[in-house]
């Protein structure tokens, strides 16, 4: 059965597709914009137009026939039922170059998500300064003071599991995770992987695919 969410019953593969539709909506609103079609809105999101239509009735939300969508009131329903319009305290743990540059991405603010503590467990990092952010050690991290909703794992493999393991001992319930490895937490804790290695096997499959066909062509 499809996972839904607890608010409103909207389905999982909806909640996937509704942040392409914000960034869609936000662009155009920096226009000057203030109405949108489903068209053009599944044309800039990369969807069909019914699957949009489909979409954002399951929020609540028709467009005016002939008219479209007020951009600024869709775009408000999209966030509440993502949950941007709360506070979204965020942890990220491994000071690499992906931990840093993730420290540095003004995106996640705009997003309701606020880098409140940064972690590390090399001696050498502990105490320096990122972003305006001194990077601590999970021993000195205290959830009661600094409270956090989000943790991002930006650690190698062989840490990675610790670290999950560290996060849910503090009470954190949502992990966005960077490392290689399949993360075993506990019911209620919800992971989100992002496998850079899998997404670039995957666009390295269908050029393959690509070259294939054009060889093909070109023997026929």
């Amino acid at each position: 059965m499809m996972a839904e969410s607890a608010r409103r019953g909207v389905p999982e593969a909806t909640v996937g597709r509704l942040p392409g539709y914000l960034r869609v909506l936000t662009e155009v609103d920096e226009c000057g914009r203030t109405l949108i079609s489903s068209d053009e809105l599944a044309q800039l999101a990369g969807v069909r137009s019914a699957q949009v239509r489909k979409d954002l009735s399951a929020l609540g939300s028709y467009g005016v026939r002939g008219v479209g969508y007020d951009i600024t009131r869709l775009s408000d329903q999209i966030a509440a039922e993502l949950g941007l319009s709360n506070d979204h305290p965020l942890v990220i743990v491994g000071m690499g170059n992906l931990g840093r540059a993730l420290a540095s991405y003004s995106g996640l603010a705009t997003r309701g998500f606020r880098v409140v503590a940064l972690v590390d467990n090399d001696p050498a990092v502990v105490g320096t300064d990122v972003h305006g952010l001194t990077v601590r050690s999970f021993d000195t991290f205290d959830p009661q003071r600094t409270p956090v909703a989000v943790g991002v794992i930006a650690t190698p493999l062989a840490a990675a599991q610790s670290v999950a393991d560290k996060l849910v001992e503090l009470g954190v319930h949502s992990i966005l995770n960077f490392a290689p490895a399949v993360l075993r937490v506990p019911a209620g804790v919800h992971v989100r992987a992002v496998d850079l290695a899998t997404e670039l096997a995957i666009l390295a499959f269908h050029a393959h695919q690509q070259r294939l066909a054009q060889v093909r062509e070109d023997v026929g």
